[in-house]
Protein backbone atom coordinates (compact mmCIF):
# COMPACT_ATOMS: atom_id res chain seq x y z
CA UNK A 1 0.00 0.00 0.00
CA UNK A 2 2.91 1.96 0.97
CA UNK A 3 4.42 2.00 -2.75
CA UNK A 4 1.21 2.94 -4.41
CA UNK A 5 0.79 6.47 -2.42
CA UNK A 6 4.81 6.77 -2.78
CA UNK A 7 4.37 6.61 -6.61
CA UNK A 8 1.17 8.66 -6.62
CA UNK A 9 2.73 11.33 -5.18
CA UNK A 10 5.81 11.18 -7.77
CA UNK A 11 3.28 11.21 -10.23
CA UNK A 12 1.49 14.27 -8.19
CA UNK A 13 4.96 16.29 -8.65
CA UNK A 14 6.02 15.28 -11.95
CA UNK A 15 2.18 16.44 -12.89
CA UNK A 16 2.62 19.66 -11.29
CA UNK A 17 5.83 20.10 -12.73
CA UNK A 18 4.42 19.59 -16.37
CA UNK A 19 2.01 22.36 -15.46
CA UNK A 20 4.39 24.59 -14.56
CA UNK A 21 6.54 24.27 -17.42
CA UNK A 22 3.59 24.52 -19.77
CA UNK A 23 2.66 27.57 -18.04
CA UNK A 24 6.30 29.09 -18.29
CA UNK A 25 6.20 28.28 -22.00
CA UNK A 26 2.84 30.38 -22.66
CA UNK A 27 4.43 33.31 -20.31
CA UNK A 28 7.77 33.17 -22.27
CA UNK A 29 5.60 33.04 -25.93
CA UNK A 30 3.22 36.25 -24.99
CA UNK A 31 6.91 38.32 -23.23
CA UNK A 32 8.33 37.73 -26.48
CA UNK A 33 5.26 37.93 -28.76
CA UNK A 34 5.04 41.87 -26.95
CA UNK A 35 8.60 42.67 -27.21
CA UNK A 36 8.41 41.73 -30.99
CA UNK A 37 5.80 44.24 -31.26
CA UNK A 38 7.43 46.75 -29.87
CA UNK A 39 10.61 46.51 -31.85
CA UNK A 40 8.50 46.22 -35.31
CA UNK A 41 6.97 49.61 -33.73
CA UNK A 42 9.98 50.86 -33.26
CA UNK A 43 11.79 49.80 -37.20
CA UNK A 44 8.89 51.00 -38.70
CA UNK A 45 8.86 54.75 -37.39
CA UNK A 46 12.85 54.58 -38.21
CA UNK A 47 12.18 53.65 -41.89
CA UNK A 48 9.72 56.43 -42.00
CA UNK A 49 12.07 58.73 -40.50
CA UNK A 50 14.27 57.42 -43.40
CA UNK A 51 11.94 57.87 -45.63
CA UNK A 52 11.36 61.25 -44.83
CA UNK A 53 15.62 62.17 -45.09
CA UNK A 54 15.60 60.42 -48.40
CA UNK A 55 12.65 62.50 -49.54
CA UNK A 56 14.35 65.88 -48.53
CA UNK A 57 17.69 64.80 -50.09
CA UNK A 58 15.69 63.99 -53.24
CA UNK A 59 14.55 67.21 -53.36
CA UNK A 60 17.80 68.86 -52.82
CA UNK A 61 19.14 66.98 -55.56
CA UNK A 62 17.07 68.00 -57.45
CA UNK A 63 17.20 71.83 -57.18
CA UNK A 64 20.61 71.50 -57.94
CA UNK A 65 20.32 69.50 -61.14
CA UNK A 66 18.37 72.23 -62.06
CA UNK A 67 20.46 74.65 -61.18
CA UNK A 68 23.37 73.24 -62.69
CA UNK A 69 21.30 72.62 -65.80
CA UNK A 70 20.24 76.53 -66.50
CA UNK A 71 23.56 77.15 -65.29
CA UNK A 72 24.64 74.81 -68.52
CA UNK A 73 22.67 76.54 -70.58
CA UNK A 74 23.83 80.51 -69.60
CA UNK A 75 27.47 78.58 -70.56
CA UNK A 76 26.13 76.95 -73.79
CA UNK A 77 24.24 80.67 -75.18
CA UNK A 78 27.17 82.37 -74.23
CA UNK A 79 29.54 80.26 -75.78
CA UNK A 80 27.72 80.01 -79.06
CA UNK A 81 27.77 84.25 -78.92
CA UNK A 82 31.48 83.99 -78.70
CA UNK A 83 31.53 81.70 -81.59
CA UNK A 84 29.56 84.13 -83.51
CA UNK A 85 32.25 87.09 -82.73
CA UNK A 86 34.97 85.50 -83.50
CA UNK A 87 34.15 84.88 -86.96
CA UNK A 88 35.12 87.45 -89.39
CA UNK A 89 32.94 89.60 -91.88
CA UNK A 90 33.56 89.02 -96.02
Amino acid sequence: MNELAATSSSLFNYGVLTIIIIVAFIACFFVNRASVRVRASEQITLLNQLLEGQKKQNALLRRLVDNQHSEQEKQELEEKRDFIRLIPER
